[in-house]
């Protein structure tokens, strides 16, 4: 399970930090070049939170990311085609056009359509991310 100060994966050339700002919204800040060296700890910190009927919003901050290897977006397409059903929405702000480029990639592979919005500017991407804790809160508070 994700920690409520978050989880740090590290290697060599990239980290990525996982956070739960609200229930069931979940936000990856990933910096460096993702050439695989991370393994399936990726994934494993993302599976507790995949529980129930719960729909998760995810939110990926690649603007500090220089790119994933060819092999690296092809798991990351794979898994998020596996999990789909689980997957309210995915948005990913881009840094780079070669992070944009595969995160349009990845999106066509997982046929996510239009669950999937990228973003290039953050200001958008951080509002987004704003209304979606705000919505889950509203909603938890409800409850």
């Amino acid at each position: 399970m994700v920690p409520a100060d978050g989880k740090r994966l590290e290697g060599i050339h990239c980290s990525m930090v996982f956070r739960v700002p609200a229930p069931a919204v979940v936000v990856i800040s990933i910096e460096g070049t993702d050439v695989g060296e991370l393994g399936e700890a990726p994934f494993q910190t993302l599976m507790p939170l995949l529980i129930d009927d719960t729909r998760i919003e995810l939110f990926i901050d690649a603007r500090n990311a220089r790119g994933p290897s060819v092999d690296v977006s092809s798991d990351w397409a794979r898994w998020l085609l596996a999990h789909r059903a689980q997957l309210l929405h995915v948005s990913m702000l881009t840094g780079s056009r070669f992070v944009q480029l595969s995160a349009a990639l990845v999106r066509s592979f997982a046929d996510l359509g239009e669950t999937m919005r990228v973003y290039t500017d953050d200001r958008v991407f951080e509002g987004a991310l704003s209304n979606a804790v705000g919505n889950a809160l509203a909603r938890q508070r409800r409850a």
